[in-house]
């Protein structure tokens, strides 16, 4: 009898641990591990458990957006969209012709509407012909679908990230899904993350903290619950997401792309500065890219404005500026130029040659016989250092350490350094250094250097450090943190006031006297450099064209870079008229 009351004491104490095993168990799941994140998601048990019960469709993803230095939007723009939700046949059967109307206010026809409304198992956004981006509904098409009132769709404001078409923003840069993030579940959606550009370069303050999902409540056998309706459900955060102002002015963007539209460019890029402190105002590159239809192995996205490129003559500005500063001419020497350098078998462009001329007309003429002299006659280091001091063979965007949790934030995306010498010895070659005095053989500069270049000279040596982000804002606007513009120094100096002085002048000499003559009917009197690049393409001879420059000569305001990559060899140089376009714009604007 004893025994047979021990063993049931046994037993009762078992199962009083077991239940309070399982006691102790469900308190964790209802108190701490609802709330904490499951294993491989980025949802709590809570929130899945509401998940399995609502389909939806996300119409905001809650990722910050990006405008131009007027406030107007680069991302975000929100548009009104149709949001198809899965119904039964029988409302598909168009027994009252109502679908008809909705297949019309759609722009499609009834069966190619029912069949895809037929499959649904979660809501969509209605696409029309674009595979890329909802259609974007007139206000004339969102009232018919409204007035209709058809059960099953919805007419609902959507954000759409980009615009769908081909543009010259490669500085902004595009999405791609994020390999760490799992699809929201029952929406189709994917998270996404910065792939190149802005979106890439400052993707921890564009990262938001949640979509906005309109949705709606279904049982157990996948079917809506009566009386629940369709709902909106997104992060209340005053705070988020974040706005990312830029330097950017919109509107002179879209303009600039078009000019270069007609102008015929193919590759290449513009640069336009504010001459007053180096902000990017507008940044193009061709060939244009697609944001929401990226093809990598095309390098459309790759931003030409930042990338290195022969740059021929222009590169005459700092061998002038380091010959002058090293002493070894001076702006009255004269030379001669027969059109033969006599060496390394370089000769002028000009069929036989320019004759007897000064430095400043040989600068004008963009003579090549006096500037591989010069650079003979100028070390290898006395050349890099000038190069240098003038903000080349480095990168000079702006960029700022230990800032918003960064230990470097640099918004320009991929930009080079640009080159002038593969190696030491090669600088101690005279033939290298005249081919270099001429901007050939290494020498690489970028259309964004090239451009801040002018700034530096009408800054008298000071080289700024250009920005494409001004600062950014709460979705509250208040002010999180502001990028304040500052130099970018060498640490070997800057080129004295009275050297950039000289060249200014020079400089307005190449459009009054010079290579740059086509300009001497613009709307400004303007300033600045041709170039002419020989590159070689797949075994083609090519040609690099360009032109810097600023204006108005009187009180400079802009200052720019034009690029033409890979042109013909023979007809006139298309990056001076189309610098000539652009500044007529800017005049325009003005008056």
């Amino acid at each position: 009898m004893l025994k047979q009351k021990q063993r049931i004491f046994y037993v009762l104490v078992l199962l009083t641990g077991i239940l309070v095993i399982i006691t102790l168990r469900l308190a964790y799941v209802q108190l701490i591990f609802r709330v904490n994140k499951l294993p491989d998601s980025v949802y709590t048990l809570q929130e899945m458990s509401v998940l399995q019960r609502e389909r939806g469709v996300v119409l905001d993803s809650g990722r910050g957006n990006i405008l131009d230095r007027k406030g107007k939007p680069i991302t975000g723009d929100t548009v009104s969209a149709a949001v198809l939700f899965p119904i039964n046949k029988k409302a598909l059967s168009n027994e009252d012709g109502r679908l008809d109307l909705i297949a019309g206010a759609l722009g499609t026809n009834t069966d190619k509407l029912r069949q895809q409304w037929d499959k649904l198992s979660v809501p969509i956004l209605w696409r029309g012909t674009s595979s890329n981006t909802p259609a974007a509904l007139h206000p004339s098409q969102a009232a018919r679908i409204s007035d209709l009132n058809f059960s099953g769709i919805e007419v609902l404001p959507y954000t759409q990230r980009y615009a769908n078409k081909p543009s010259g923003m490669q500085w902004l840069g595009f999405l791609t899904e994020s390999p760490d993030q799992k699809q929201l579940p029952h929406t189709g959606f994917a998270f996404k993350e910065g792939a190149a550009g802005l979106e890439k370069t400052m993707e921890s303050l564009l990262r938001g903290i949640g979509p906005t999902t309109a949705y709606y409540s279904v049982d157990g056998t996948n079917r809506a619950i009566p009386g629940t309706g369709i709902q909106l459900k997104s992060p209340s955060n005053p705070y988020y997401p974040l706005r990312l102002r830029t330097t950017i002015d919109l509107s002179l963007q879209q303009k600039i792309e078009a000019l270069t539209e007609k102008a015929g460019m193919k590759e290449g890029a513009v640069v336009l500065l504010d001459a007053n402190n180096a902000d990017v105002l507008s940044m193009v590159s061709r060939p244009f890219y697609n944001p929401l239809d990226v093809h990598p192995e095309q390098h459309a996205w790759n931003n030409r404005a930042l990338q290195a490129a022969v740059p021929g003559s222009i590169f005459k500005t700092v061998v002038a500026a380091a010959a002058l500063e090293a002493g070894v001419t001076t702006p009255g020497e004269s030379f001669y130029c027969s059109g033969h350098y006599g060496k390394y078998g370089l000769s002028c462009w000009k069929q036989g040659g320019h004759g007897a001329l000064s430095l400043e007309r040989a600068f004008a003429e963009s003579c090549n016989v006096v500037f591989a002299e010069l650079a003979e006659r100028l070390t290898g280091e006395q050349l890099e250092e000038t190069a240098r001091k003038l903000g080349l063979l480095r990168t000079v965007g702006w960029e700022a350490k230990y800032m918003l949790g960064l230990p470097l934030l640099r918004p320009f995306d991929h930009e080079e350094a640009g080159a002038l010498f593969v190696s030491a010895d090669a600088a101690l070659d005279g033939g290298t250094r005249a081919q270099s005095g001429i901007g050939q053989r290494d020498v690489r500069v970028t259309p964004l250097q090239a451009a801040n270049m002018v700034v530096t000279l009408l800054h008298g040596g000071r080289v700024h450090a250009p920005r494409i982000v001004e600062n950014v804002t709460y979705a509250n606007g208040q002010l999180m943190k502001e990028f304040k513009p500052h130099l970018s120094p060498s640490s070997m100096g800057s080129i004295r006031p009275k050297t950039t002085s000289l060249i200014r002048e020079w400089m307005e000499k190449v459009v009054t006297e010079g290579t740059g003559k086509s300009l001497l009917h613009s709307r400004w009197k303007l300033a600045g450099k041709s170039g002419t690049a020989q590159v070689l393409v797949q075994g083609r001879q090519r040609n690099n064209q360009w032109f810097i420059g600023y204006g108005p000569v009187d009180r400079p305001k802009y200052a720019a870079a034009v690029l033409f990559q890979n042109m013909p060899t023979e007809g006139s140089n298309q990056a001076t008229a189309l610098f000539g376009q652009i500044m007529n714009l800017l005049a325009s604007q003005e008056s």
